[in-house]
């Protein structure tokens, strides 16, 4: 099945073995020619079988034997990824809401609650907080300034639009009792920030990769939190508010 998509102002066409990419990039259907093209198979699916149970064993839990239709949407996102380096765009594990027109992106190691933040966001802002992607967006960073967009890889809730929206801040998320937020420098936050973009088994893509994040500056910080709305108000407080720089 083949079929082309716009996601971050690439069309991309995807030939597929099995429909169900094709159905979450649905929202992201368009005419105009591919500019970049990908391609599954079998070996592409077996890739991605042995990477999650890997992935699995590494993080203590039974190995789950998924099916070859959604192990193939992972295969499809890796060859973009892989790809969007050319493009100054990398893909970054967080959760990413916009509010009036900002974009405010989460990060934190699996099962923190960086979703649960945004939602408490949504729940804090109402109308005016909208999801961009709650897994994994593509930032595209050019002149100092980086763009989040939304893709159809937006987590397991699916909660994401085909959106972009210019990026504001990043901020590292922690558990903590009491709600607590500091602005940090890029030198403190880059080892996270490192860790949670997808880095390219080409070499000359990772290099590229590598060069991006050097050249991403938004605004850092380091939040702990508990999981009340008031951590979201906290948050969103400072976020919002032009501060000294560190």
């Amino acid at each position: 099945m083949k079929n082309t998509y716009r996601i971050a102002e690439k069309n991309i066409e995807i030939d597929s073995m099995y429909e169900d990419v094709h159905r979450m990039c649905e929202a992201y259907l368009t005419c105009n020619a591919p500019e970049i093209f990908v391609k599954t198979g079998c070996d592409e699916i077996e890739f991605e079988r042995k990477k999650s149970i890997r992935n699995d064993e590494l993080n203590g839990i039974s190995a789950v034997d998924h099916r070859d239709s959604y192990l193939e949407t992972l295969a499809v996102y890796r060859q973009i990824a892989e790809r969007m380096p050319d493009y100054n765009t990398l893909l970054f594990h967080g959760s990413c809401v916009s509010v009036d027109g900002e974009a405010y992106l989460f990060a934190a190691e699996s099962g923190t609650g960086k979703s649960t933040h945004t939602r408490l966001w949504r729940q804090y802002l109402g109308d005016r907080a909208v999801m961009v992607n709650d897994d994994k967006p593509l930032i595209r960073i050019e002149k100092g300034s980086a763009i989040v967009y939304g893709t159809p890889w937006n987590g397991k809730h699916r909660l994401g639009n085909n959106i972009s929206v210019p990026l504001r801040a990043i901020c590292l998320l922690e558990r903590g009792a009491e709600n607590s937020i500091e602005k940090i420098s890029k030198k403190e936050a880059l080892p996270f920030i490192i860790k949670q973009t997808y880095r390219p088994a080409s070499t000359s893509a990772l290099a590229k990769t590598l060069g991006l994040i050097d050249n991403l500056n938004p605004d850092f910080y380091r939040l702990k939190c508990n999981m009340d709305i008031s951590a979201a108000e906290l948050s969103y407080g400072v976020m919002s508010t032009k501060e000294i720089e560190v």
